[in-house]
């Protein structure tokens, strides 16, 4: 035997075999319980973790983190730029066009957004080429760059025509006012597999400007991407100049309740399966409460052999804590196995995703560790109300009739 005693006595009676089968039971599904829900709750989170991150490198990468658009305040924006270029928030700054137009066809009419895109500046886009060549696009004029959604949805491809409309933009004909449109030649298709294929179109930066009628290049927007395009409130604090000199836009504002939906789901699917847990909790709760009833006899004989209250309650603390902290390992691996081959496990049971997709699993250390000592914390506090029932047993009241 070893010491501390309580800790000895706790393990041997955690880890007995023999006494009530009903007890044993509660305990078995104690240890189950929290298994399971940590289990669920990790592979859960890590999807939506995935799918998180998906969206913010596959969408935000496309579109600007912040926009600058020149007021009546704005002055000369070159020592702006080369201040902003000089930031370590800041990933790269460009020239920055776009409109709302109308992309028709013979078999469709569908409402875009569209982007210039600049030669000698980067594009985010090319790492999502599906056909076509970006080259082309920025090398001649009138080039179009579209999804392989609206691709599809247009019954165009590569080298096709796609007429632009531009309802803000009008010219005068001799039947009066009518939009500004132009034929477009489809240079590229991409495919980001995001929420932007559905709606966000490039075009040549040169050619849109010329349509949109901005030639003089220093009335252009300023394209600002960030590292983390979620350090958006630290990178204003660091800038503080730019919404008194600019018309400011972000990404928050064009796609933050996306992303405000993503996080509230995560956290309401946290919340469920974390109630899981929680029933497994109460269910060590009880065990530990109908042991305590149980075992009465045997606690007053261990008071008589010396035990003090304090040790008789370390004695069930440590019984409990077992249960918890083998439910929480178990589960805690069963997570990360599960999630991480969530794919194969799916497609092994016949419920591979609609045309082979692939479900995204990223796994976040300290969420990990929070979910784990959280679990243990629970079990701690479950363990509290029937030590303190042990410690209050008298032994000459259990051991009278003995």
């Amino acid at each position: 035997m070893f010491q501390p005693v309580s800790l000895f006595v706790g393990l041997r009676y955690a880890k007995a075999a023999k006494g009530n089968a009903f007890i044993s039971f509660i305990s078995f599904f104690s240890i189950a319980g929290i298994a399971l829900g940590l289990m669920s709750l990790i592979t859960v989170s890590s999807v939506m973790n995935g799918f998180e991150q998906s969206l913010k490198t596959a969408m935000l990468d496309l579109i600007p983190h912040v926009q600058l658009k020149h007021s009546a305040k704005s002055e000369s924006s070159a020592q702006l730029i080369e201040q902003l270029t000089s930031s370590e928030q800041v990933k790269r700054i460009q020239p920055y066009l776009t409109s709302d137009v109308i992309l028709q066809t013979n078999k469709e009419l569908v409402g875009v957004r569209l982007q210039g895109v600049f030669e000698g500046y980067s594009n985010p886009v090319e790492r999502h080429i599906y056909s076509g060549s970006s080259e082309r696009l920025v090398q001649s004029k009138y080039q179009l760059m579209i999804s392989r959604y609206l691709s599809s949805k247009l019954g165009v491809g590569v080298g096709d025509e796609v007429r632009v409309i531009m309802p803000d933009i009008s010219s005068y004909t001799p039947l009066g006012r009518v939009p500004m449109q132009r034929l477009f030649s489809v240079a590229a298709i991409y495919d980001s597999s995001s929420e932007a294929d559905t709606s966000l179109t490039f075009a040549d930066g040169k050619s849109l400007a010329r349509l949109m009628r901005r030639a003089d290049s220093t009335t252009y927007d300023i394209s600002i991407t960030l590292h983390d395009a979620f350090s958006l409130n630290d990178f204003y604090v660091a800038h503080p100049q730019l919404k008194s000199e600019f018309d400011v836009d972000d990404w928050q504002s064009q796609q933050g309740t996306l992303f405000a939906a993503v996080a509230m789901e995560k956290r309401i699917m946290s919340l469920l399966l974390g109630l899981i847990v929680i029933v497994a909790i109460f269910n060590i709760l009880s065990a530990l409460s109908m042991m305590v009833s149980e075992k009465q006899g045997e606690v007053a004989i261990l008071q008589t052999l010396g035990f003090t209250p304090q040790m008789i309650g370390r004695v069930f603390m440590v019984q409990g804590l077992y249960n918890g902290l083998v439910g929480t390992v178990i589960g805690v691996l069963l997570g990360i196995l599960v999630a991480n081959y969530i794919n194969e496990i799916l497609a092994f049971s016949g419920l591979s995703l609609l045309g082979g997709a692939r479900l995204p699993v990223v796994f976040s250390p300290s969420g990990l560790v929070i979910m784990a000592l959280v679990s243990i914390f629970m079990s701690f506090i479950a363990t509290l109300y029937p030590a303190k029932k042990a410690a209050n047993v008298l032994p000459a009241e259990v051991l009278r009739y003995e």
